[in-house]
């Protein structure tokens, strides 16, 4: 399988970024994001996406992204985007100067959820791998391309055939900006092992 950056279409474009087969640039644009009511009660579904559609059940998609974020809840990372009500992404959010939240969001139904871990402000860089075996999905983290880190499995009710796949960056703050670079694509085989025996 191969990953095209050709074959990539925006939701939102952002109005700075640019495309080439190796690297994508996303300058994120102030008050954007995406999260559907839970807690806070708002619904913000205005972030860039930049996506392909993927009908192939088992399937496993790495990228990595380097991010320049300073600004509280700026973010970057992927995203599987259906629609308003029914999405999700993985990504580094920027926190403060000490930390960051390295989390997941799983919006099903027009509600999301966020699980999350903290860690060093200090860290630029990483890797997400999204893999799927059908309706259920496993994404994992890593530091260096080479040890992965599970973050979380989940099930998607509206993920059984055809999917929209790819990346996000966006910043919620009101005068908030930063550029996150994508490279690293690789669209292979399941690398979710199937599971294990009890």
């Amino acid at each position: 399988m191969e990953f095209k950056t050709s074959d990539l279409i925006w939701t939102r474009p952002p109005k700075k970024f640019s495309v080439s087969p190796d690297k994508i640039t996303i300058t994120t644009d102030p008050n954007t994001d995406l999260w559907q009511r839970t807690y806070y009660g708002f619904q913000n579904d205005n972030a860039p996406v930049l996506q392909t559609k993927i009908s192939k059940k088992y399937f496993s998609f790495v990228v990595k992204t380097n991010f320049a974020s300073k600004t509280r809840f700026d973010q970057s990372g992927i995203v599987m985007y259906l629609d308003s009500d029914n999405w999700f992404k993985a990504s580094v959010e920027y926190e403060n100067e000490k930390i960051q939240r390295l989390g997941c969001v799983v919006t099903q139904h027009g509600y999301s959820d966020w699980c999350s871990n903290d860690i060093p402000a200090d860290i630029k860089s990483i890797w997400f791998r999204f893999s799927r075996r059908e309706s259920d999905y496993y994404v994992e983290f890593s530091l260096d391309g080479k040890d992965w880190k599970q973050m979380r499995m989940f099930h998607f009710f509206k993920g059984e055939g055809e999917i929209n796949l790819g990346i996000y960056a966006c910043s919620p703050g009101k005068e908030a900006s930063f550029e996150a670079e994508f490279t690293n694509f690789e669209l292979s085989e399941c690398k979710w092992e199937k599971k294990r025996n009890i």
